[in-house]
C-alpha cells in the first residue's frame, strides 16, 4: 500500500496573512510542518499543495516538493484532490496534513496510516477531552462514533452528547467526550468523489466539511490518539509557538 502525505498551504488567512511563511525560531512554519511529515515512517511521499508562488518558492528553497494549485479551492480537501488528479494511479491513500501545525508529531501520522486498509473510505484521529475549556470551545469540533467499528456518527462544534439534568461543569464526570484532530486519510478514489460534492445543509450549519461526506453516505473511521496537536490561528498562538519551538 502506497500513501502520500499532502500539506495544503494557502497564503491568504483572515487572522494571520501569509501564515505559512511566518518565522518560528529561524524556520518558516511550512518548513517545520514539512520536516515533521518527512519523519513519518508510513509516508511514501510528502508534497506541499499551494496557491502561492511565495510558498512554492520557499518549499523549493529548503529542499521540499511542492505543486501549484488553483486559488479557487474552498478547502484543503479540494486542494489535495487537484494534486491527485495527476497522481491518481500512484497512491492508494492520501493523508491531508494541516499546514498550520508546525509541531505535528510523526507518530500521529503513522497511527492513522497504520490502520488503513481497502475497506476504509476516510479516516481521521480523535482524542479524549480532559478539560472543560476544550469541551465548550466551538473551535474544537466534537465527535460521536459507533462502538462496534468506530465509524463517526456525527461531528459538531457543540459538546455532544448533551447531558440532560447535569450542570455543564460536571459533564466530564458523567460521560467520555472526544474532540476531532484535523488530519484526514482518504482512499484515493474516494477523495476524488467527495471533492465533487456540493456543500450540504449540515455542513453549512456547522461549518464542518466532514458533515457533507456523512450526509452523502461516506463512512469516516475514527482512531483514538493520546497525542495532542497545536494549530496556529492567532498572533497569540504564534507567540506560544516561538516559545516552545526548537530544532
Amino acid at each position: 500500500m502506497k500513501i502520500i502525505g499532502i500539506i495544503p498551504s494557502r497564503f491568504e488567512s483572515t487572522r494571520l496573512p501569509g501564515k505559512p511563511l511566518l518565522d518560528i525560531n529561524g524556520k518558516t512554519m511550512i518548513e517545520r510542518v514539512y520536516n515533521q511529515c518527512k519523519q513519518a515512517k508510513k509516508l511514501d511521499e510528502v508534497i506541499v499543495a499551494t496557491d502561492s508562488e511565495q510558498i512554492f518558492n520557499e518549499v523549493v528553497r529548503f529542499g521540499g516538493k511542492a505543486i501549484m494549485t488553483s486559488k479557487a479551492h474552498q478547502s484543503g480537501t479540494d486542494r489535495c484532490a487537484e494534486v491527485m488528479q495527476s497522481l491518481y494511479h500512484k497512491f492508494d491513500f492520501v493523508i491531508n496534513i494541516q499546514g498550520d501545525e508546525p509541531f505535528i508529531q510523526p507518530e500521529q501520522i503513522d497511527i492513522l496510516a497504520s490502520n488503513l486498509n481497502q475497506n476504509i473510505q476516510i479516516a481521521t484521529l480523535i482524542k479524549k477531552i480532559d478539560n472543560l475549556e476544550d469541551l465548550l470551545d466551538e473551535n474544537k469540533p466534537k465527535v460521536i462514533f459507533r462502538k462496534d467499528n468506530n465509524e463517526a456518527i456525527y461531528f459538531s462544534r457543540h459538546a455532544i452528547p448533551f447531558v440532560r439534568g447535569i450542570a455543564k461543569e460536571q459533564w466530564l464526570f458523567q460521560h467520555t467526550f472526544y474532540k476531532h484532530i484535523g488530519i484526514y486519510a482518504y482512499k484515493t478514489d474516494v477523495l476524488i468523489q467527495i471533492s465533487k460534492l456540493t456543500p450540504s445543509l449540515l455542513e453549512k450549519s456547522e461549518s464542518l466539511e466532514q458533515l457533507r461526506w456523512i450526509e452523502n453516505g461516506f463512512q469516516i473511521n475514527t482512531q483514538i490518539t493520546e497525542l495532542e496537536t497545536f494549530g496556529i490561528d492567532t498572533q497569540k498562538d504564534l507567540e506560544i509557538a516561538r516559545k516552545i519551538g526548537k530544532d
